[in-house]
């Protein structure tokens, strides 16, 4: 019997962050000396005292079917979050505990989405926006964030993508791969437009304590309580307590919004792990100290790379605000070493150089590769050796 796979899975693409991640593996598994900058997660363990408390939980007995939508007790913890760090009030029924940040996306589009509804989505995006829009029957519609305006659209832009099907529009700051921050007066205007248009604003903001220098993240959501309602806010525990694994993400609304969700999580998942809404209770009621050390230890990484990296022939890049990627344009490189595309010239750098990059085509910016710095040091520096030496030699 020949199975017939559903049309909604034969339209989509491949994350290229995995495949990259899966080669760089291979080749490693080989013997081949491989520095993999693809990963999207810190290198850091989980904090002790997040993996004591999960264990605790365990020996408790706590190793049952939680609510749906997550453990009261977690659910309370993240409204005192958002108190703290945006000083905006939630309820605990506009929150839902999600399978990680990107299940909250996933089952707000599925709960969002008729079929043709349009999603604005920025480009570059993160791999998996379209692909979700797509699932739930939706059309990715997309807008060039533009590098003379630090990858970011402008609510002129917006305005002029708008059409009678538009549901909502995605923000992600500090953006993944770009690293860059939406400001207050930017998110002011389109917040704006979206009020104007009633137009839903999806935030996602999971690099939000990955943040440097001067520069601080802002919520849309915190700008007024009009926003607020008007938005829905993506976050976990993922990126800020390196808890990749764990799967604990988020997301806080409107009641309507979350409730629908709830109901699908119920026929869906059931319930976030158990056992890692308890480390999630942790992280966010114990000492955040861990948070800092990582942050500061990501912004010295990026301040002795950087200029290395765009010292390499053909690169330019912004130097990112937030997150821990950076997002180099090679297309002048592909030029100068005469490979017709970034994807080419990435598959180079694995085979040759046995560095490990994403082409950011997968991201909406066939232009751009994004390297991780959530490795240490002396592979960082080495890498950036690498990439340099290899260009170097291709020079025509």
């Amino acid at each position: 019997m020949e199975i017939q796979l559903a049309q909604r899975v034969k339209a989509l693409t491949p994350s290229s962050t995995l495949a990259i991640t899966a080669k760089a593996k291979e080749l490693k598994a080989q013997g081949f000396d491989v520095i993999g900058l693809g990963a999207g997660e810190p290198d850091f363990n989980t904090p002790q005292h997040i993996i004591d408390a999960a264990v605790q939980s365990m020996n408790e007995g706590h190793t049952k079917y939680t609510p749906s939508a997550g453990l009261p007790a977690l659910k309370k913890e993240i409204v005192n979050k958002f108190i703290q760090d945006q000083g905006i009030n939630y309820d605990p029924s506009e929150i839902i505990v999600t399978n990680g940040a990107k299940h909250a996306l996933y089952t707000l589009f599925q709960v969002l989405l008729n079929e043709g509804d349009e999603v604005i989505i920025p480009t570059p995006y993160w791999v998996s926006y379209p692909e979700q829009v797509k699932l739930a029957g939706g059309l990715p519609v997309y807008i060039e964030g533009k590098e003379e305006n630090d990858y970011k659209i402008t609510p002129e832009q917006l305005t002029s993508a708008l059409s009678k099907k538009t549901k909502a529009v995605i923000i992600n700051s500090p953006s993944n791969p770009t690293g860059m921050l939406y400001s207050q007066s930017e998110l002011e205007a389109i917040g704006e437009v979206c009020l104007k248009h009633e137009i839903l604003i999806i935030s996602d903001e999971i690099y939000e304590k990955l943040v440097y220098g001067d520069n601080k993240h802002v919520s849309i959501a915190e700008l007024s309580p009009e926003l607020k309602e008007q938005t829905v806010i993506i976050n976990g525990v993922s990126k800020s307590h390196s808890m990749t694994g764990w799967r604990i993400g988020y997301a806080a609304g409107s009641k309507e919004l979350i409730k629908a969700m709830t109901n699908l999580a119920s026929h869906s998942t059931s319930n976030p792990t158990t056992t890692a809404q308890y480390g999630s209770i942790a992280a966010y009621a114990g000492s955040q100290e861990m948070l800092l050390e990582m942050r500061e230890a990501f912004e010295h990484r990026l301040n002795t790379i950087f200029e290395n990296l765009v010292a390499i022939p053909g690169f330019t890049c912004l130097k990112p605000q937030g997150a821990f990627y950076l997002f180099p344009n090679v297309s002048k490189a592909c030029e100068l070493t005469g490979y017709a595309n970034v994807d080419d010239f990435s598959q180079a750098l694995l085979e040759e150089a046995m560095v490990a990059v994403i082409p950011g085509s997968g991201f909406g910016a066939p232009k751009n590769i994004r390297l991780s710095y959530a490795t240490s040091l002396d592979l960082l520096e080495e890498a950036v050796r690498r990439m340099h030496q290899f260009v170097d030699s291709k020079l025509k």
